[in-house]
């Protein structure tokens, strides 16, 4: 299926992700888990999860395969890649993305969470949105991939119990952090998705230049912030 794992799309800690093409000339996308954490549990989440959505915004699960320790899953492909390579700049300076673009998909991710907090018949807490994790196809419809860390809790519970935190530093909501602060609930993919956003209108660093200015301007006129 992938010519002996010629073409590599990427790779992360536990993973590695290879282009393929099945009998029927349909590309997909295969990702080899070397190292299965919690003893494969982040691929039954992702077979137990995916196997059961079917909506635009979230990746297509094909099938999976395991055999030994061996653990491999197959997804539709995204000729686009993932989002984190196009909310940088390009070295012109000129944005990768149309506003317009960017509207599309910020709107599109979030009718995928919306989907998958209410549309099923589970309620689904992906855990792990950030751009790395938001897949395009050949039309930049964005589509939500990787559910290794996700959680499926009853529509009729409003929070969720986990014994650890989960998720990207940068994207965790401060209740995963500390438990002190509230209930765990779908805010915080929702704090996820913030902070995507702010990524994607390029907030951070403009309150970062901002922040600079004022400092600047403030030690000019030997005055304390």
């Amino acid at each position: 299926m992938t010519r002996g794992f010629k073409e590599k799309l990427g790779e992360g800690g536990y993973e590695s992700v290879y282009k393929g093409k099945l009998q029927s000339g349909r590309d997909v996308a295969v990702k080899m888990l070397s190292k299965p954490k919690a003893d494969g549990q982040d691929f039954m989440n992702e077979v137990a999860t995916i196997g059961r959505i079917h909506h635009v915004n979230v990746v297509g699960l094909v099938g999976y395969c395991v055999e030994g320790t061996k653990r491999a899953l197959v997804y539709d492909f995204m000729p686009n890649g993932s989002l984190d390579k196009y909310i940088s700049t390009s070295q012109e300076g000129s944005p990768l993305l149309s506003w317009q673009r960017k509207y599309d998909i910020i709107l599109g991710v979030a009718r995928g969470i919306g989907y998958l907090h209410q549309g099923c018949d589970v309620r689904i807490l992906h855990f792990d949105i950030k751009p790395h994790n938001i897949l395009l196809d050949e039309n930049f419809i964005p589509k939500i991939s990787d559910f290794g860390l996700a959680k499926l809790y009853p529509t009729d519970k409003s929070t969720v119990t986990l014994t650890a935190a989960r998720g990207t530093i940068g994207y965790v909501a401060p209740e995963l952090i500390s438990r002190s602060i509230g209930a765990i609930s779908y805010k915080a993919d929702v704090y996820s998705f913030g902070m995507l956003l702010t990524e994607m209108l390029d907030l951070k660093r403009i309150l970062a230049n901002t922040f600079l200015i004022i400092f600047t301007i403030s030690s000019t006129r030997g005055k304390r912030l």
